[in-house]
Formats: C-alpha cells, structure tokens, sequence
C-alpha cells in the first residue's frame, strides 16, 4: 500500500501478510502475551503449534516467566555426533555445492530463482534477483560454500532445488552470537511433489551444525512461537502511475491520477551539504557511526570493517549507500542506504520490472532524520526506482508517515532459534534488518498449521519442520 486507501499485491506484502488479521499489530509483552492467547483459541487442539513446542524456542505458554534465563535454550551437540554423509535424496537427484564465483552456476541459479521463487497471492509479481545480488546475498566474510547447496536431476543434469545459509555475526543485548541465516529455498514447479524441500532443509541443517553453529535468527509473515518482536512494511511511491497500472496499487478514493502523480513528487536535487554516494575509504568512519547507532538496540548486528565494506559499499544495482561529509570538520556524520530488490511483472503488456528499494541502514547526528531520508528518496527516484519500502524498525516510524509512507497489509514476525529474549521487542528497539525473502517463507511453510489463505510460494505443498 502507498497510502492509507491504496492496496498493494507486491510478493513482499502477500507473503509477510498476517493470516490472522484480526489480530492486534502492536508489540510488546501484553500485546504478545494476547496474541499467543488469540491464537491458541482459535485453533482446535489438533492444530496447534505441536512441532513448535518441541523446539528449543520461545513458547507462548512461558511469556511473563521471569526465572527462565536469557541466552541459548539448549547446549550444543559434541560434533562427532552430528551426521557426516549427506541425507540421501531420491535417486534421479544428487547433491551439489554451488560455486556462486563461477558465471555458469550463478546463471543456473539465477534462472531457477527466476522462474520458481516467490509470487504474490493472484500470480502478478515474482521476486527477480540480479545475479550481482544473489552473489552479494551469498558470500559475504567468513561464508561457507559448502551452505551453498542445489540439486541436480542425475539425468539431464538441470538444476532443479536451492538452498542456502549464510553466517551472521548478531549482538543481542551485551551477547555477540555467532549465527546462520537461511535463504532462498527454491523448488522447481513441477517437481514439489517429490518431497525435496525436507531433506534440503535437514541437509542445510547438518551443513550448518558442521560448523558448530547452533542459532539462528529469521522471519515469518505467520505467528509462530515465539515472536521477539513484530514490524511492519511501510511504501513510498516514486512512480504512482506505473504502480497503479500494474496493480501494486490503486488509485485512492477521490483521487485522480494526475493529484495522485502531484502528491507523490519530489524535488529533482537533494538539499543536506555534503550529501554523497559513500567511498571506499569511508569504510573506517561509517562503521564507527554505524557500530555506535547500533548499540543502542536490543538485538542488532555486530558490524567490523569487513561487513561494511561487503554489505554497504555500493554495488550497481545491488546496495547503495550515502553519507553526509561535514565541509568544515569533514567528519562523516550521517549515513543512509537501500538495497534493490526488483519483481517481475507476470502479464502485463506495458511493464515487465517493478523496481523496488528497501532501506537498509540509517544513522543521524547532525542532519535531521526525515530531511536524510528525503534526500534518499530523491536519489532512489532518480535512479528510476518505482517504490521505497521501509520496515518501521529502529527510528524508522519517525519519518513514515510525514515522508508519505503508507503501511502495508501485513505484519514481518521476527524469530530467534535457540536463544531465548525474557521480553518481547517493540519494533523500534530492533536494529536488525534482513532481506525480505530470507528465511521468512522457509519458517511459514513450516507452520504445522495450515490456514485457508492461499500461500502461492516456494513450495507449497511441502509443510515440513526446520530445525537448526
């Protein structure tokens, strides 16, 4: 949604909608607390979260239990007891590790992504990764490539499944924990009756214990147990017109196109002084603004100079990323960037690409927030950017809706596996961001509940527990 009477079909939106949405949106531990409450009632006893409660997660019945400590759930298994010959797959399939360096197998992937991956509910949008973004998404410091791991029909030798993990260094509180982020599990079309996605997610599973890692922090768009905290997805329109023609929006009541197109423009230049693209030698200075903005959040990550450099060094079309230079200290005092995630748009004569920003990281000191953030939405338009989406985490709410934000239709529930917070998060004490087609349609298609709303993703068919 671009504003409060429009509606939005991008495959974000549907996919982290809320199924129960009548459930209150607000965070925090009374809010959580009736939430599990609604929940549980509204579900008969067989469908409850019975693998959920076998996990060493968050559960709804322990919220308010004070004398449970915070920190892992579970110890770690002694690795000579983790499985060290893969799972065994069909026998038409095999296993392959997935050189993400070389051209050939970044096309595979690319081309399954493409043509499998995530779609919204009514089949008009499919998530369109670059190849320059999945290999940015995949090899960042310290990564696996063994985590990189696809399956090959023995036969024609096609790709035909996808699954990956990354490491991610996360702070929660005081704690630096060492942890997996799971993303873009892909099952061809034809092929989810076959039962792969399982033993993909138990194979990534094994990879990751490997290497003696045992948490891991994810998305869903569905309440599972149990949620540190709930945001929510907020769009600007850059480019109305096209939005509203290919459906992502609708014009609002009393609203002609031409108001509409008024109400959504931008100046053509930016106004802070000193406002630039950042450099390579700015490294050093936008990891100290980062890492000291990020310390005030409750779970975040733990940047060093390396993750800078990887994650927010721009890269054409994959991550941008400003900064404010003071002229006359040439301190670097600000910092804003975005990431580009674009959809396909399945259908329509006229567009064939709906390009999509999504904040990233933002830091202020000495240039008002909103003003920053203005300036970043004049550089996305620019560059030709359709909509900017902007999850309401960190000191994000402060600038939404005065910058024409409007709130989306569903509800993005973050998770920790095995590691427990005593307290729900309210979302503004999040400094976390991650992708938005991480591990979110991996966990939601493992709810042992199913719901009545359509869940056009991935592999539908395949309800099956991850565990990790």
């Amino acid at each position: 949604m671009v504003d409060n009477n429009s509606t939005s079909n991008s495959p974000a939106e549907n996919h982290n909608a809320n199924p129960d949405g009548n459930l209150p949106p607000e965070s925090g531990d009374t809010t959580i607390d009736a939430l599990a409450r609604k929940v549980q009632e509204s579900l008969s006893l067989s469908k409850r979260h019975k693998f959920w409660e076998t996990q060493p997660v968050g559960q709804f019945k322990d919220l308010g239990d004070t004398s449970l400590p915070e920190g892992p759930i579970e110890p770690p298994t002694p690795l000579a007891e983790v499985k060290q010959e893969p799972y065994n797959l069909p026998n038409l399939y095999e296993w392959i590790t997935c050189d993400m360096d070389s051209e050939e197998i970044c096309s595979e992937v690319y081309n399954l992504l493409t043509n499998n991956y995530v779609e919204d509910d009514e089949n008009m949008f499919r998530f369109n990764y670059s190849k320059e973004f999945l290999q940015w998404a995949l090899r960042p410091p310290g990564y696996f490539r063994s985590w990189h791991i696809g399956v090959r029909a023995k036969s024609s030798k096609k790709l035909v499944a996808f699954i990956t993990g990354v490491p991610a260094k996360i702070r929660v509180r005081d704690t630096v924990v060492i942890m997996a982020e799971i993303n873009f599990l892909c099952v061809h079309k034809k092929l989810r009756s076959k039962r792969l996605a399982p033993v993909m997610i138990k194979e990534v599973t094994r990879r990751v214990h490997l290497e003696n890692i045992w948490q891991a922090a994810y998305t869903a768009g569905v309440v599972l147990p149990t949620p540190i905290s709930t945001c929510q997805y907020w769009h600007r329109s850059l480019n109305p017109k096209k939005l509203i023609d290919v459906g992502f929006s609708r014009l609002g009541a009393r609203m002609t196109m031409s108001r509409t197109i008024k109400l959504y423009k931008l100046p053509d230049s930016t106004v802070t002084p000193g406002f630039r693209k950042m450099e390579l030698h700015d490294v050093p200075a936008v990891t100290r603004l980062l890492r000291n903005y990020l310390s005030r959040f409750v779970v975040a990550p733990d940047f060093d100079e390396n993750d800078v450099e990887h994650w927010l060094l721009p890269k054409e079309n994959v991550v941008d990323s400003y900064l404010v230079e003071s002229q006359e200290t040439q301190e670097i005092t600000d910092f804003c960037s975005f990431y580009t995630l674009p959809s396909s748009i399945l259908g329509n004569q006229n567009y064939s690409t709906l390009k999509a920003a999504y904040s990233y990281y933002n830091v202020s000191t000495k240039t008002p927030l909103l003003q920053l953030m203005n300036d970043t939405l004049i550089v996305a338009k620019r560059n030709d950017y359709d909509v900017f989406n902007a999850l309401d985490v960190m000191q994000n709410e402060s600038f939404l809706k005065e910058l024409k934000f409007g709130p989306g239709d569903g509800k993005l529930h973050y998770y920790l596996y095995n590691y427990r917070i005593k307290h729900a998060l309210r979302s503004s004490e999040l400094g976390l961001v991650l992708f938005v087609a991480g591990i979110s349609q991996l966990l939601s298609l493992s709810c042992i509940v199913r719901t009545e709303r359509k869940l056009n993703v991935v592999i539908a068919s395949s309800y099956v527990p991850f565990t990790l």
